[in-house]
């Protein structure tokens, strides 16, 4: 038998997934780069992830809107094809506020600062925002709830009640477990080394939490002002209360589970997955 040569070069193609310390390595590197990275092209960036993960929702509720469907059909179907947004933002490229709370790893090994952790993630929510609300204007302007008879518009408006009525504890949780799973998308997506790879690492856990009814504070901006356009414009369907569907109502969504989310996604993600494989716990890393 030949003894592997410890001078050999790697291979050309390489199929197997980076080891989870290659993973924390490359998601620290990538956070230095996001915090270091202009405000300019930091901000445009997140409106096409805003953009991005609103069409993600648009998806979703092409499948919510059929009554056909069973309530899981629904959930998890709708959960699949909203897989959508991430993976256009991963794949794609742009900048996530949900997926930038990994940045906590960088800032965890003091090669960023807190200022700098702080500003990414202002800014990219920003522009997430904005991305989100112009596409809720395209939408209005497409016409396009007004497709499968109306239950487009239908289902865009009972989302919308259901995520507003929670009270703010229930919101914070329902954040907390949604960014847990979307960063261990962003996790398992960095084990890939191939797009194939990348998308396939990510459905699961993102349809995971859409099936399972967890909120999303940037698909959220999508699927709460488009609501309240609809109501403000006269869409309300005769016999549909949409009274829940105010600004007060959206505002306390948005700020419980931005909240939830930086938890689930920086603290039982990012800073678990540092304590783990940073340098001098036992685990070798390549950094």
């Amino acid at each position: 038998m030949n003894e592997p040569n410890p001078t050999q070069a790697p291979p050309f193609f390489n199929f197997n997934a980076y080891s989870p310390a290659e993973m924390q390595d490359a998601i620290e590197k990538v956070g230095v780069s996001k915090a270091i990275m202009p405000l300019l092209p930091s901000f445009m960036l997140a409106v096409v992830a805003g953009g991005s993960i609103g069409l993600g929702a648009l998806y979703y509720t092409v499948v919510a809107s059929d009554p056909s469907l069973g309530f899981a059909a629904t959930r998890v179907v709708g959960g699949l094809v909203f897989s959508l947004g991430l993976a256009l933002v991963l794949v794609g490229g742009a900048e996530l506020f949900t997926g930038n709370n990994l940045i906590v790893m960088a800032w965890a090994s003091r090669r960023i600062s807190t200022g700098k952790m702080l500003r990414n993630w202002l800014v990219v929510y920003a522009g997430n925002f904005f991305g989100a609300a112009g596409l809720v204007v395209l939408v209005l302007l497409a016409r396009h709830l007004d497709t499968n008879g109306g239950h487009i518009r239908l289902s865009i408006l009972s989302t919308a009640v259901a995520k507003i009525s929670p009270d703010a504890a229930t919101l914070f949780f329902k954040g907390v477990l949604c960014n847990l799973l979307v960063c261990l998308a962003v996790w398992l997506a960095y084990a890939g080394r191939s797009v194939t790879d990348k998308i396939v690492g990510l459905i699961l856990p993102i349809s995971a939490f859409v099936a399972a009814g967890f909120e999303h504070c940037i698909a959220n901006m999508y699927f709460l002002p488009l609501a309240w356009l609809t109501v403000e414009l006269g869409g309300v369907p005769q016999g549909f209360d949409a009274a829940a569907i105010t600004l007060g109502g959206i505002a306390k969504n948005l700020a419980a589970v931005t909240l939830g989310n930086i938890l689930g996604g920086a603290g039982l993600v990012g800073f678990v997955y540092w304590v783990i494989y940073r340098k001098g716990f036992g685990i070798v890393s390549k950094a």
